[in-house]
């Protein structure tokens, strides 16, 4: 299966996901390819830690979502890796139907929550918030429902009185880092 990441960010689930191919931990999954929205994205560096390609493609015209000629470069670019699987690894963009329909029931995301609870932004300050006792983290199938499609799996994570905001990001990210990678090695075969 082969595997490409979407992400934003530091990159420490696609790390996750990077440290279990190694470890054979993905089953036959093997990633590809490294994309980011950022240029300046950590998710970059991890290319060459693991030997494997990272680009930063452009996603203007837009800052929060993948519509347009970013769109467009975004589809072509994931299109010449000829991916099985698109993992949203912390890809911080709504996606739009022109890119669902490109890679139609192959696309991924991971949510830092339980869904349905706390769709959307900052599913764990959410969490925190309204005071919940279990949160988590999802792996869903991407549909135009943004954080509504079919659910893969979910990890639990309890928040104890002694937790702080902090302690419990850390706690969800362990588990994220946890969940994802088993999720793509199941869906691997």
């Amino acid at each position: 299966m082969r595997i490409v990441i979407l992400g934003s960010g530091r990159g420490s689930n696609a790390e996750a996901i990077l440290q279990a191919q190694q470890t054979g931990g993905l089953g036959r999954g093997r990633v590809v390819q490294l994309f980011s929205d950022r240029p300046d994205a950590g998710i970059l560096a991890l290319g060459p830690r693991f030997g494997v390609p990272a680009r930063f493609v452009d996603p203007a015209p837009f800052k929060t979502k993948l519509e347009g000629e970013g769109e467009a470069r975004f589809i072509t670019a994931i299109r010449d890796c000829a991916p099985d699987l698109v993992v949203l690894a912390g890809f911080m963009r709504v996606l739009k139907p022109a890119f669902l329909d490109a890679f139609a029931g192959r696309i991924i995301n991971l949510h830092p929550s339980l869904l349905p609870s706390f769709p959307g932004l900052d599913g764990i300050g959410q969490a925190w918030r309204r005071g919940v006792k279990v949160t988590g983290c999802t792996v869903h199938r991407v549909t135009a429902e943004v954080d509504g499609g079919p659910i893969l799996d979910q990890a639990a994570v309890r928040i104890d009185s002694s937790d702080t905001l902090e302690s419990l990001t850390a706690k969800v990210h362990a588990a994220e880092h946890a969940l994802l990678p088993a999720v793509i090695a199941r869906l691997a075969g």
